[in-house]
């Protein structure tokens, strides 16, 4: 879907417009001239229509600027049940079959952790970082390379086969820093060459401050 809407900041006392691509319950993606502070809570009044205004909380999961533009994934960090339905009001009225075809989707991505509906929002980064985990059931641990990245998923390379459905616990190697330490459970799993394999690992929390650190090295 791409919606015109108007976002205003906490604070600000006019509106910015904004070109939505994709919302969600969890977060949307927007388009839009002005740049938004980064690495903290933002407070936005959303207004697709009169009969659909809502405010959120939200983080910026992920920022590109392009053609004199800046995109936009933010996650919905505080978002009330009134606000959830007045966006589902306003898709349902407006585009039906993103309700169908794309809301109630329940399976799964096999190229990283995200859920289908967001992709766009915790859109992934080519990033490759060592990585250690334990498998917290059986207490067996080894070490990974990461594929990829995002605020809800990690896509790795491993010498360990992963079971679906196994919960991990992770320590992500930074260049510089500390180690960021994250859980997440085991989404998909495939072997590749030279008895290597390949997982896709869903995290339990979006650690949105953990990628801003990766992404900035």
């Amino acid at each position: 879907m791409e919606r015109q809407a108007r976002i205003t900041l906490e604070g600000a006392q006019a509106y910015v417009n904004a070109q939505v691509e994709d919302i969600s319950f969890t977060g949307m993606q927007l388009r839009i001239a002005m740049k938004l502070p980064e690495d903290i809570f933002l407070k936005l009044n959303i207004s697709f229509s009169e009969a659909c205004t809502f405010e959120v909380e939200a983080w910026v999961a992920w920022h590109k600027a392009a053609e004199g533009l800046h995109n936009y994934g933010l996650y919905f960090s505080k978002i009330s049940d009134d606000a959830k339905e007045r966006i589902y009001r306003f898709l349902y009225h407006h585009n039906p079959q993103v309700m169908k075809s794309k809301w109630f989707d329940e399976v799964r991505g096999e190229e990283g952790g995200e859920e289908v509906d967001d992709r766009r929002v915790f859109q992934r980064f080519a990033v490759g970082l060592p990585a250690r985990f334990i498998d917290v059931n059986k207490g067996t641990e080894g070490v990974a390379r990461t594929q990829d990245v995002s605020a809800k998923g990690v896509g790795v390379i491993t010498n360990v086969e992963l079971k679906p459905h196994t919960t991990l616990e992770i320590w992500l190697d930074l260049p510089k820093g500390d180690p960021i330490y994250t859980r997440g459970e085991v989404v998909w799993a495939k072997q590749e060459e030279d008895k290597r394999y390949r997982a896709g690992i869903n995290l339990e929390k979006a650690d949105l401050m953990g990628l801003s650190r990766i992404l900035r090295g």
